[in-house]
């Protein structure tokens, strides 16, 4: 693919989140509409958004029973998306299932350990393991299951990537190594990561093996979204 970088348009205003796809499309490979984009504006805001020729990531995180997820593929066909996320933690039948009723032309990936969440937090729902380690466990199954790739940190994708060699991997939770982020403010500040925990910056997450660098506050939230996303992009 060209440009990795898919921009998080996780914006609750439809005229806002054109807005900004319009201003930085030049710069960036894709747009992912997230749970709270499409919660707000459904398929109509979709439909509007890929007006503007770009590839579209349906950041939907689907996790329910097999038929139920199977169905919701199936009501997103009419979208075209070129990317939709599973939980990996909904289990190898849900995934199966998925994938099955996807698109031909659409990646379903599944989610393996959020970017937000760290070992004490995954201690907390009753997972022992460390995120690496569960990342790796998420991942075989996802690979097992038939689906394209995985969603994970930069820091476990060299490993995943060993053991799926062709697999195609999503990295959210990217700050750039200026310091941008939430804030919008362009000094470095290397504790501004918002409520991400484990994060890398694109270039680390694009050597690692990445295939897709979602960013978002980095570009959204800056006072110059364009200069923010030349800058990301000339880093790769």
């Amino acid at each position: 693919m060209g440009n990795p970088i898919y921009l998080a348009l996780d914006l609750p205003r439809l005229d806002a989140a054109e807005a900004l796809a319009r201003r930085v499309r030049g710069h960036v490979g894709g747009l992912k509409l997230g749970l709270e984009f499409f919660c707000a504006h459904g398929h109509h805001g979709v439909h509007e958004i890929a007006k503007l020729g770009l590839p579209l990531f349906l950041d939907l995180k689907l996790h329910d029973i097999p038929n139920t997820v199977a169905a919701a593929m199936q009501a997103i066909h009419v979208l075209e998306p070129a990317i939709v996320t599973v939980h990996a933690s909904g289990g190898r039948a849900m995934m199966e299932d998925a994938k099955a009723a996807a698109g031909e032309h659409c990646k379903v990936v599944a989610v393996t350990v959020l970017t937000s969440l760290d070992a004490r937090d995954l201690q907390r729902t009753g997972v022992c393991s460390e995120p690496h380690e569960q990342v790796l466990r998420l991942a075989e199954l996802a690979r097992a299951a038939g689906l394209d790739g995985i969603v994970c940190s930069g820091q476990e994708i060299a490993a995943v990537r060993t053991a799926w060699k062709n697999g195609f991997f999503v990295v959210p939770g990217l700050r750039p190594a200026n310091g941008n982020g939430s804030n919008g403010g362009n000094g470095h500040n290397p504790n501004n990561h918002g409520d991400q925990k484990r994060t890398v910056t694109p270039r680390e997450a694009r050597n690692a093996g990445a295939s897709v660098l979602v960013i978002g506050r980095p570009i959204s939230r800056a006072e110059d979204p364009v200069a923010a996303a030349r800058a990301i992009e000339a880093t790769l």
